[in-house]
């Protein structure tokens, strides 16, 4: 059945991050202890589906605390058009300490290319998740002609087919059944691991989120997020959102 070719094909896929991505997993890993030691905060991006991925960095059981999702309305039209990613990191707190995370599959809307501009601008490191091989086979909608990716300082690649979809229907005349919604939970989970390991390495104690729903959770999380309130409860979202 077709359900089971989808999980087969997903395994596949991950089967090929695990081996690939260790390098870039290790990079980004080494950016975000940097960061946390230094007192900065993980600052996620994501548009369309690839909020997917910058969600699942941000106040999530087993994740860092010091993380902060840049919000925009959730709308794949809005991804098109150009000039609202410059306009909406006017309202973004960012301090010299910060690392930022990039999610976008094919990297080449306007929306997060301008997101990832001004990020480079501000002098901030910046991991990028993308297709690169997608990405390097389209071309830029944006009247630079950059992609996201080549704003990076480092790059995880979730690779996946191109426009993502990887089932056939018999009777339709798309493919079906997208990959990089695992696949980027996959990459981004494990760059967060590795991080927390490096800096436990280090000898330095990283703020982990404890799951709400254990007993003493809520307490302990409110212990730690008060030490990053001025930062990850600060409204950044879009104007008028």
């Amino acid at each position: 059945m077709g359900y089971r070719d989808y999980i087969k094909r997903v395994k596949e896929e991950l089967s090929l991050l695990r081996v690939s991505q260790r390098d870039a997993v290790d990079s980004a890993a080494r950016l975000i202890a940097d960061s946390i030691m230094a007192g900065g905060i993980i600052q996620t991006f994501g548009s369309g589906h690839s909020n997917i991925g910058s969600t699942e960095i941000v106040a999530r059981a087993g994740g860092l605390i010091p993380t902060k999702e840049i919000v925009f309305p959730k709308s794949a039209q809005f991804e098109m058009v150009e000039g609202l990613g410059t306009r909406l990191v006017e309202n973004v707190d960012v301090r010299p300490e910060d690392v930022f995370v990039i999610i976008s599959y094919s990297g080449r809307n306007p929306l997060p290319i301008e997101v990832a501009a001004w990020v480079k601008e501000q002098g901030n490191p910046l991991i990028v998740v993308t297709s690169l091989d997608n990405s390097k086979q389209l071309t830029s909608r944006h009247s630079s002609g950059k992609m996201v990716y080549q704003f990076a300082d480092v790059i995880l690649d979730v690779k996946g087919p191109m426009g993502d979809a990887a089932m056939e229907v018999p009777g339709l005349d798309t493919k079906v059944c997208p990959i990089s919604t695992m696949t980027t939970a996959v990459l981004v989970n494990s760059m967060i691991l590795r991080s927390l390991e490096i800096m436990v390495e280090r000898g330095y104690h990283p703020p982990v989120f404890m799951s709400d729903n254990l007993d003493g959770g809520p307490e302990y999380n409110k212990r730690l997020q008060d030490q990053y309130a001025e930062r990850i409860y600060m409204n950044d979202t879009f104007p008028g959102s």
